[in-house]
């Protein structure tokens, strides 16, 4: 039986497993073949159907999914406080027809036309590499949830949407979605979806364009107003930050004509709560200035605009239990732990939000949603050490 803080694994397995996963397809709401494949490879392991099951989180995601989230639950074979190892299973598109291969200390694709899907296979392979170790050298541990969720790259909606009592109710949870593994990501920023509809008035381009409102004239002006008064991009106002960005607009249907209807989504994000909503107002405020906007016979412009949190922020105490032994894990390990808080989305927004501690670990990717990606496999294989370790229950007290 292995001891408790040994890091040997099988390392060839592990590579094999990664490239098996990642030339599995599985964009955001097209999950199954995927989800699939991880079923298959736990029934491999050893880990007995009933002790994997589908929660119905696509029923209930805006949208919809081919599939939900798989819950897997592991009995303890020694005393301790439930831990639950997640990743998430769909990649972006542009990882659509990856063809991974090792080159060198890296997994990259062959075709060079897509990414890899590193983001976040990465986080799947050390999740069942982690379990095969335990598995195969009969090494203790406390009660395991594994949870592998579904369409974190379009709203983070597997961890926001899952059947929170599926999970066990777990002490300590670990997420693996990242670069470095010995980094420890305790806290994320918020975000607020923002969704603007201007109406214009239409009228002929080039016979009587003062009798109508361009809705994109509307649309420049706000963005302007925003961006020279510091409420667009990067966001300082004294000692509060945050940001913004425009990000989709869509009008017009050809040149001749005054556009009279304009859609557009936006964001704003900031890890303080109340500064996040000033950003939103700021942007209720430009929109709805620049709507009213007239034509030559006195006609005005109308602004609808409706803000919804995508998630909110979150900072985990640095002597927090699921902190502590995150940092014991890489210790064990070999590796020398560090801190920090990110400016993007996280599962971990979402599983905190349920009153579930989790920090987000990495686990070898580089450069994701580009063509470029690669899996650094030094990191992946530390990745794979360390969730087997957090698998044993490091940092527990015993």
């Amino acid at each position: 039986m292995a001891h408790l803080s040994s890091a040997a694994i099988d390392e060839s397995a592990a590579v094999a497993l990664m490239l098996r996963l990642l030339s599995v397809p599985g964009r955001s709401r097209e999950e199954g073949e995927i989800q699939a494949t991880i079923h298959r490879e736990l029934r491999e392991m050893g880990v007995p159907d009933a002790a994997m099951q589908f929660d119905t989180a696509h029923k209930r995601i805006p949208g919809g999914g081919a599939i939900g989230n798989l819950i897997v639950k592991l009995p303890g074979t020694r005393r301790g406080p439930r831990r639950l190892l997640m990743a998430h299973v769909d990649t972006v598109p542009i990882c659509f027809g990856a063809d991974p291969v090792v080159k060198g200390d890296r997994i990259v694709s062959r075709n060079p036309t897509t990414g890899l899907g590193g983001d976040d296979r990465a986080g799947v392979g050390v999740i069942l590499t982690a379990v095969r170790e335990v598995l195969r050298q009969q090494r203790p541990h406390p009660p395991l949830t594994l949870f592998f969720c579904v369409q974190e790259e379009i709203g983070l909606y597997g961890a926001r949407y899952v059947s929170v009592p599926k999970l066990g109710k777990p002490a300590l949870c670990f997420n693996f979605d990242g670069g470095k593994p010995e980094e420890i990501c305790i806290g994320a920023t918020g975000d607020y979806a923002m969704e603007i509809t201007l109406h214009g008035h239409a009228s002929h381009a080039g016979v009587h364009p003062e009798l109508g409102v361009s809705a994109i004239s509307i649309a420049a002006a706000a963005i302007a107003d925003l961006q020279a008064n510091g409420w667009n991009g990067l966001i300082q106002k004294g000692k509060n930050t945050g940001t913004s960005n425009v990000g989709i607009i869509n009008g017009g249907e050809a040149t001749n004509v005054v556009t009279p209807l304009v859609t557009l989504k936006a964001e704003a994000r900031s890890h303080d709560p109340i500064f996040r909503k000033k950003i939103v107002a700021a942007y209720e405020q430009a929109f709805t200035k620049a709507a009213k906007m007239k034509s030559a016979d006195g006609k005005v412009g109308r602004c609808e605009f409706t803000a919804e949190l995508k998630y909110e922020s979150f900072c985990l105490p640095t002597n927090a239990p699921v902190v502590q032994s995150a940092r014991a894990a890489i210790a064990a390990a070999g590796l020398t732990s560090s801190l920090r808080i990110g400016n993007g989305g996280l599962d971990a927004n979402w599983m905190v939000a349920h009153g579930l501690p989790t920090v987000t670990l990495g686990c070898g990717q580089n450069q994701i949603h580009t063509v470029n990606e690669f899996l650094h496999l030094p990191s992946f294989l530390n990745g794979c050490r360390v969730a087997m370790l957090l698998a044993n229950g490091a940092g527990d007290a015993t």
